[in-house]
């Protein structure tokens, strides 16, 4: 399973790449738009969004993009480790 998480803080990206690896996904972390977003998005099973920590234009951006590609997308208040594991627990197989 692939993920693309939109949000978080920056000294926590290899942080949430772990918990998505140990609950065997594959995960690109965007914290800042350097570029075009939705060239680099793809189309992943899943789009995580980080609503604290990102901007208003990412989140836009980032959910055109998934709406055209047919993306699931779920919505995280907090960009804490816990909240994404709790995430994954749902959506993903693993642990």
């Amino acid at each position: 399973m692939s993920v693309v998480i939109v949000g978080g803080n920056e000294r926590m990206v290899c942080q949430y790449e772990d918990v998505c690896k140990s609950y065997g996904c594959k995960a690109k972390v965007f914290v800042k738009e350097n570029g075009a977003l939705k060239k680099k998005l793809g189309t992943p099973d899943l789009l995580i969004v980080f609503v604290s920590t990102v901007s208003h234009k990412m989140v836009i951006s980032a959910s055109q993009e998934a709406k055209r590609n047919r993306v699931p997308i779920a919505r995280v208040q907090s960009s804490s480790i816990s909240a994404l594991e709790e995430l994954l627990s749902r959506h993903c197989k693993g642990r």
